[in-house]
């Protein structure tokens, strides 16, 4: 089975929408963790959105990098510069991939408001979670998130 590691800077938005959609998406073909460079706690808006999609996240937990630092992982994605440009682990990864997400805890405005750029960040990794899925894994969800 392979090991798929997605890093954000505090583990509480980005990087834990991708390990949701990523475990939902993938099933028993990889096992999915998330970490930060410092653990920031679960976002509750992050929460919400996702709960709204169908993705359960009531479990997941916020770790740091170096919860994992003996597990060697086929995959680490990191969904922000900053981690991208500070993770001082993982480096014997088989494939590392970057993509940068805008970070929703920075929304500000009412909590409508709020949820709204959380919803857009979501729907954007969720796409880019399909298309990892296929490209990697072999794995087509529905054809109009491509």
């Amino acid at each position: 089975m392979k090991k798929v590691l997605v890093l954000c800077t505090g583990n509480s938005c980005r990087s834990q929408m991708a390990e949701g959609w990523l475990k939902s998406m993938l099933g028993d073909l990889a096992k999915v963790y998330s970490a930060g460079l410092e653990a920031h706690g679960i976002n509750p808006y992050m929460k919400k959105v996702m709960e709204d999609a169908g993705i359960d996240v009531s479990k997941h937990t916020s770790n740091v990098m170096s919860d994992y630092k003996d597990i060697s992982f086929d995959y680490v994605i990191t969904v922000c510069n900053h981690a991208r440009d500070n993770c001082p682990y993982f480096q014997n990864a088989t494939k590392r991939i970057s993509f940068s997400f805008e970070d929703p805890a920075d929304a500000t405005g009412t909590d409508e408001e709020q949820l709204l750029v959380y919803k857009k960040v979501r729907d954007q990794i969720e796409r880019f979670c399909a298309n990892f899925s296929d490209q990697e894994f072999g794995v087509s969800i529905l054809p109009n998130l491509l």
